[in-house]
């Protein structure tokens, strides 16, 4: 993905479809391991992601399909 906050991007993709499908996380970790580091924005968009989950409104699903 190569941007500024990717991870954000991610994110802002998976709290639109309201999905966190295996391809979105797995991007999500690729990141991770390519910077090896979080930033604070990053950091803050996953926990939105963790929160959006824990209150059911983001569903792990196997696959976009």
């Amino acid at each position: 993905m190569r941007t500024r906050h990717a991870i954000r991007q991610l994110v802002e993709k998976a709290l639109y479809i309201k999905k966190l499908t295996p391809e979105i996380e797995d991007e999500i970790n690729s990141e991770l391991t390519e910077m090896g580091y979080i930033s604070d924005v990053d950091y803050e968009a996953l926990e939105l992601l963790m929160a959006e989950m824990d209150a059911g409104r983001i569903k792990l699903v196997p696959s976009l399909g």
